[in-house]
């Protein structure tokens, strides 16, 4: 059975909420494609790619997804399919036994709203 889910509407890949849902749900080895295009220049504000909006939503998410893999429940990865043009992948590691949170506990605790 394949795991893999990509998600790419245009422009931007899924929502902060979306992901957190994904990661309370997905098992370990499931792998979800958040963004595709070039992550450091979608969301610098100067850059003109996004609309606000979406910028800081993509901003979002992608720090979301960083705070998952710093404590631990997930793998983050690129694929690159040409020039400015990359694919941004999370997956979900397996949590120790000894870990009695659970990931939405986890992601709950990082609430840092992200200033337009």
């Amino acid at each position: 059975m394949d795991t893999n889910i990509t998600i790419t509407p245009p422009r931007v890949g899924i929502t902060e909420i979306d992901l957190c849902g994904w990661l309370g749900a997905a098992a370990p080895g499931d792998r979800l494609t958040y963004h595709r295009g070039f992550l450091a220049l979608d969301c610098a504000p100067t850059s003109g790619r996004l609309p606000t909006r979406e910028r800081v939503e993509l901003l979002r998410t992608a720090r979301r997804a960083m705070f998952a893999a710093e404590n631990g429940l997930a793998h983050l990865m690129q694929r690159r399919h040409g020039a400015d043009d990359y694919s941004y992948l999370i997956e979900v590691r397996p949590r120790p036994r000894a870990e009695r949170r659970s990931v939405l506990a986890i992601l709950a605790e990082q609430a840092d709203p992200v200033a337009v």
